[in-house]
């Protein structure tokens, strides 16, 4: 009797593991109708950048700091869609090259110095988003590129250089 004991434990959860299979099932499926705003809006002001900086921005940061975000396939599918409509947005409020303030000179010098300090620390792109976008990887020269372009167009001086 012992021998069979541990087979009847089996059966009796068995349809207990089914209950929470379907359940979690039916959330999976339900959760595909709450769809985050995958939105483009039109661009206000493009950020006037030399070329070679205009290439590096729309190739690494675009995605997320502008209003030219190429959605990928699983920011369709929930909950991929959330985290990533959460990034975007996120990233445009912080910093929107598409948005740019063109007679702010105050708020340009504060987001050339934003994007310094983030490119000196090695804090963008995001780690989380470089698994999925290889080509978005910074090399040695594009970061010392967009590093001497931020601290360039700085009218004020760092407060800290490296």
């Amino acid at each position: 009797m012992d021998r069979w004991k541990g087979q009847v434990l089996l059966l009796r959860r068995r349809p207990r593991n089914r209950y929470l299979v379907a359940a979690v099932l039916v959330i999976a499926v339900a959760i595909q109708f709450v769809r985050p705003a995958r939105t483009n809006p039109p661009a206000t002001t493009e950020l006037n950048a030399p070329a070679a900086v205009k290439e590096v921005l729309e190739r690494s940061c675009y995605d997320c700091h502008s209003n030219h975000t190429t959605w990928p396939w699983y920011s369709g599918i929930a909950p991929m869609s959330w985290l990533v409509a959460w990034d975007v947005t996120r990233g445009r409020d912080k910093l929107n090259f598409t948005d740019w303030p063109v007679f702010d000179f105050e708020l340009e010098d504060l987001l050339y110095e934003r994007i310094h300090d983030q490119l000196r620390e090695n804090r963008m792109p995001l780690r989380k988003y470089l698994w999925l976008h290889r080509n978005a990887v910074l090399s040695p020269a594009d970061r010392r590129l967009l590093l001497d372009w931020a601290a360039g167009m700085r009218t004020t001086e760092p407060t800290d250089t490296p």
